[in-house]
């Protein structure tokens, strides 16, 4: 069932309606929440603040729009509001796989191999740390949830060529961070 049909049975009273919106959204709002706020916890509580929201805000949905959309901007607002209220450093590892100590990266690794990956992992921590909020959101969907440049614009509610910019000066600032490091390997 497409989200526009399943938006409109909610609208009716169809709770099992808005339990396949969650499942079909839940997985990519919890990694978008995740990456902003780089707490397990904190991502759990947005997912469930976003379609808290979503529910209760419902009728203000305008089916013209992709409910993906409009359900990720949810979420990154409540993520910020979330860090803003913690105080907190917005963005650790990308990933927590990536953030491999040395007894967890193969032994065929050399010890300079596994500086060197701790070493970007940093300094790629700090690189997301100098963007501003739209610019990781923006650099986030784009390259780790794949988003295209009109789905980033309705997260972030702007044209396609300030999302596009928004993207280009994301992915330079995190240029000029990384490549001392990657042209010194």
């Amino acid at each position: 069932m497409p989200d526009v049909a399943a938006v409109a049975r909610v609208r009716g009273g169809d709770a099992e309606a808005f339990r396949l919106l969650v499942e079909r959204h839940s997985r990519p709002i919890f990694r978008l929440a995740y990456r902003l706020t780089r707490n397990e916890e904190d991502a759990d509580d947005v997912v469930q603040e976003t379609f808290l929201r979503a529910f209760k805000k419902l009728e203000t949905f305008d089916s013209r729009a992709s409910f993906g959309t409009w359900i990720h901007r949810i979420a990154m607002n409540y993520s910020y509001d979330l860090m803003r209220k913690r105080n907190r450093a917005t963005t650790e590892e990308l990933d927590e796989a990536e953030s491999a100590s040395p007894t967890d990266v193969s032994s065929t690794h050399g010890a300079d191999r596994i500086i060197l990956r701790l070493g970007l992992q940093d300094a790629l921590k700090k690189g997301m740390q100098s963007l501003s909020e739209n610019e990781r959101t923006a650099f986030v969907l784009r390259h780790y949830e794949g988003m295209s440049i009109d789905e980033i614009g309705g997260v972030l509610g702007t044209e396609v060529n300030a999302t596009k910019n928004t993207i280009f000066r994301a992915v330079k600032k995190l240029r000029e961070i990384l490549d001392p490091l990657v042209r010194t390997t």
